[in-house]
């Protein structure tokens, strides 16, 4: 049974992903992840590939027990793993609570790590694993710093298990959009957090541009998918400039 598994499904960009997916790939079944269970079943009614919703919170660590037996049990063959499930606070240390940082850390980090490793031993060569980052990941940002530190470990695991995979064949892509207007990531982000630690977000790109662009880019075993000109242009730019430049100038951009 060939299937792919997107985590954060249930909206925005890990509901983009799935639909992209069912659109393009042939697969028996996609297995979609998320703390929204009636979510996760309007996915399953509006879609032709078989869906099976699967209500777990990441964050909590008997949700990866549950998945381990369900692996064990069906014994898929994972072909695309989207780790899109995330999690972000706007403001500085003071305005963000210890239990947020605490939720950024483990579900950017610690549960993209053990999604990624349970499902490694059901994937195959030519299989592909999206890792959904962010062009946070190029430098400190104040006012986003434990969103865009977890963002930074991200990329680092991406880049480095991409390298360990290469005799397995299998693909890791470490994807990097910048803000996107038509998911409820900005909406969050800034809910109960100082609404004025970023006031505007130009230029947003749009989600169903960033996953054909990701599944393109992994389709390719690129180490990191920058989405869009925006992004790419970051990326470029961080490489050379000082990150006491870049976070000055993002100092002085963010209240604008």
């Amino acid at each position: 049974m060939q299937i792919a598994i997107v985590t954060g499904a249930s909206s925005g960009l890990g509901y983009e992903f799935v639909k992209q997916i069912a659109q393009k790939k042939k697969l028996d079944a996609i297995w979609v992840i998320a703390r929204r269970e009636s979510l996760l079943y309007e996915i399953a009614e509006k879609l032709s590939v078989p869906i099976v919703p699967i209500t777990l919170d990441l964050t909590k660590q008997e949700s990866f027990s549950v998945l381990q037996a369900l692996l064990k049990e069906k014994k898929p063959d994972i072909r695309i793993l989207v780790n899109a499930a995330g999690f972000g606070k706007m403001g500085n240390y003071a305005e963000i609570s210890f239990q947020d940082s605490g939720k950024m850390i483990e579900l950017n980090c610690s549960a993209l790590v053990w999604m990624t490793s349970l499902a490694l031993p059901y994937m195959t060569r030519g299989a592909q694993i999206l890792e959904v980052c962010s062009v946070a990941s190029f430098q400190p940002l104040p006012s986003l710093n434990v969103y865009a530190a977890s963002k930074a470990f991200v990329q680092s695991y991406s880049r480095s298990l991409r390298w360990e995979l290469f005799e397995r064949g299998i693909h890791v892509t470490a994807v990097c959009p910048y803000w996107i207007k038509d998911t409820e990531f900005i909406s969050v982000t800034k809910k109960d957090a100082n609404s004025q630690a970023i006031k505007h977000f130009p230029l947003a790109s749009r989600a169903h541009n960033v996953v054909r662009a990701a599944l393109r880019d992994s389709k390719l075993n690129l180490p990191v998918s920058t989405p869009g000109p925006i992004a790419f242009l970051l990326r470029f730019l961080t490489k050379f400039i000082p990150h006491e430049i870049v976070i000055a100038c993002w100092e002085g951009f963010r209240r604008l």
